[in-house]
């Protein structure tokens, strides 16, 4: 939080690791308290899996409630007793599921598997678009984007390069091979109001030079676009 206040960031994303998830009141005051000391709104979080255990779906729920929360990053297991369920609670909270893809051989690998899994549900189940992982699965993210359209409730910004010897790399953004200007008028265009996550994991003991250019990027883009 410190690191994101010095960076003159307001919103964040976070998952378990960041702000545990637990309701227990005194615990979620001192998660606002923190939030508030270092200028933050939470926007989101995840990713949380979740199956037809409807306690424990609740709990997220009631987590993303507590913290005023517009959505929640996941990885639903894929059949029909979880989206029921999922339908219900959205429903209820209404508070927005966003499919997270995690790249190839994950569950929600390409956009057609969350397109399959959200059809005919409920409007606020969705999707968490990861660039960096729709490109890792050969996916121009401006179009996965276009194709989910209203059903997009997060997005997690990252960059990768193809490797001249193959393979694939995650850089710093603007570095790669993402149209990050197209993303962003993609979402404008949506009148998109959700999470836009800056997720950044290379040079984990000292990431903050590269996270600045990372930022440099997405706000060279936001003129761009205009």
């Amino acid at each position: 939080m410190q690191h994101s206040q010095k960076l003159g960031l307001k919103y964040w994303e976070s998952f378990r690791n960041h702000v545990p998830m637990d309701t227990a009141p005194e615990k979620v005051a001192a998660a606002k308290a923190m939030l508030k000391e270092h200028g933050l709104t939470l926007l989101a979080f995840g990713v949380e899996g979740f199956n037809e255990n409807e306690g424990a779906a609740r709990k997220a729920f009631d987590f993303a409630k507590a913290m005023g929360v517009m959505s929640i990053s996941a990885d639903p297991k894929k059949d029909k007793a979880t989206f029921d369920l999922l339908d219900k609670l959205v429903a209820e909270y209404d508070i927005a599921i966003a499919i997270h893809n995690h790249g190839p051989k994950a569950s929600y690998d390409k956009v057609t598997d969350v397109q399959t899994w959200v059809k005919d549900r409920h409007p606020k189940i969705g999707a968490c678009v990861d660039t960096g992982h729709y490109l890792r699965s050969d996916e121009d993210p401006v179009e996965v984007i276009e194709k989910l359209g209203k059903r997009v409730f997060g997005v997690h910004l990252k960059d990768v390069k193809n490797l001249p010897g193959g393979g694939k790399k995650f850089t710093i953004l603007g570095e790669g091979d993402l149209r990050l200007a197209g993303c962003l008028k993609a979402l404008k265009k949506l009148d998109y109001k959700y999470s836009l996550s800056l997720e950044y994991e290379e040079s984990p003991q000292n990431p903050i030079a590269d996270i600045e250019l990372c930022l440099k990027a997405v706000r060279d883009a936001v003129k761009k676009i205009g």
